[in-house]
């Protein structure tokens, strides 16, 4: 590809995906396949708005690999949501699922719609709209949606409800990330933040850093972002800057997560926080800081910003932050990413909890759900840890080697049918 081309999601997925296959011992044929979705849905989503109006948005879900197990992968609402987009990140939940030994294949889906545009009623509207129109082909045993960007608990529980209704009985197993009251799991709301900081712990270990006392800043200050950072808080880290939408917010002495999260649901944004210097969005890039989080969207960490990023660790708690440029940059610096598929897994591993719960009627405690999600995480850490000390490649590439030789072995296993 040319300089100057930028490159989509799906593009810098399957770029990496293929560099990580020809470090593999496996055919042509079989590379072909764990390229390619197993299916890609297309649907208009009608809905008819409070005043009358009828509105119709593009939605879609992909169903990327299953042979390790039922799809799972979240749904996003977010104006730019794309086909390609979508692709990408079911390929990544199919990696991630693996990478995590969970036994779990990928999907995503999504509307291209801004949720904050619609009022809660038309909200609904959309998503019991979208989960008629994807009804056959997703469910407890075939595919499994959670949150993702722009949905939330009340969004799964509609999806439940209107599949329940389809079917003539209730159905909680149809997706994960539910209300605690109608069979949620505990813990599962703040999961990705927590295997991020369980990631984050791993990564200062094999670095021989045994100290917390640590500057983070924070890039994105959604469900992600606000409770990695409340977590490392409570851990004794300092947040020194976090960033969102309306700006970033910088204090070197310290910015208490718990009182910027509090700020940010009256004001909507950290911008204007008491005791922080309010700057431009992209300055969180620019700040001093041990440990960086983006945990935002995807292509954030560009070729553009790479160069003045002055964390040691990179922890990437959102899907496909860092372009393949930014990626190159940053290695030759000798910064320490924790790659998206084993950093933020912490999420799609408390909704196998959720479903495993779920299916047996049996909870578990919050304590219980944390150790059982340390150890996976940790276990996971260190199994890419050492791939990429054996094999003298970055971590990145360390855990799509991981992923893909799971899904790989998988293929060969069961075969191909007919």
């Amino acid at each position: 590809m040319s300089v100057g081309i930028k490159k989509s999601v799906l593009d810098m997925a399957l770029s990496r995906l293929d560099d990580a296959m020809d470090n593999i011992d496996i055919s042509d044929g079989l590379k072909e396949y764990i390229r390619e979705p197993r299916k890609s849905v297309e649907v208009s989503v009608t809905v008819k708005k409070d005043k009358g109006d009828i509105e119709i948005y593009r939605g879609w879900r992909v169903q990327h690999n299953t042979n390790r197990g039922p799809a799972k992968g979240g749904i996003r609402y977010h104006p730019d949501t794309n086909l390609d987009d979508i692709k990408a990140l079911a390929l990544l939940m199919t990696l991630k699922c693996a990478v995590v030994g969970i036994p779990f294949g990928g999907s995503k889906g999504g509307v291209a719609v801004d949720p904050s545009a619609l009022s809660l009623r038309e909200l609904e509207n959309l998503t019991r709209r979208y989960t008629f129109e994807i009804i056959n082909i997703i469910g407890p045993e075939r595919d499994i949606p959670a949150p993702d960007v722009g949905t939330n608990a009340q969004v799964m529980a509609w999806i439940m409800d209107t599949y329940s209704m389809d079917k003539g009985y209730t159905v909680p197993g149809v997706v994960t990330g539910k209300p605690i009251e109608l069979g949620g799991s505990l813990g599962r709301e703040e999961a990705t933040g927590r295997g991020v900081v369980y990631s984050v712990l791993s990564a200062l270990k094999v670095n021989h850093i045994e100290t917390t006392d640590l500057t983070v800043a924070i890039q994105g200050f959604g469900n992600v972002g606000s409770n990695a950072a409340k977590i490392l808080y409570d851990l004794g880290f300092k947040i020194v800057a976090i960033s969102d939408i309306g700006g970033t917010v910088y204090n070197k002495n310290g910015i208490d997560p718990y009182k910027a999260y509090e700020y940010t649901k009256v004001k909507g944004t950290v911008a204007g926080l008491k005791d922080a210097e309010t700057l431009e969005r992209e300055e969180i890039f620019n700040l001093p800081c041990n440990i960086l989080i983006p945990a935002a969207l995807g292509n954030q960490i560009k070729a553009s910003n790479a160069g003045n990023i002055k964390a040691r660790f990179i922890a990437e708690g959102a899907n496909a932050p860092t372009t393949l440029e930014a990626d190159r940059i940053l290695q030759d610096r000798g910064i320490f990413i924790i790659p998206d598929i084993l950093c933020n897994a912490g999420g799609v591993t408390v909704s196998y909890f959720e479903w495993v719960q779920g299916n047996d009627s049996y909870f578990w405690s919050k304590r219980e759900v944390q150790l059982k999600l340390r150890d996976i995480m940790e276990k996971a850490f260190y199994e890419v840890y050492k791939i990429s000390r054996d094999r003298k490649v970055d971590m990145r590439k360390a855990a799509m080697i991981s992923g893909v030789s799971r899904v790989a072995e998988a293929v060969k296993l069961r075969g191909i049918y007919p």
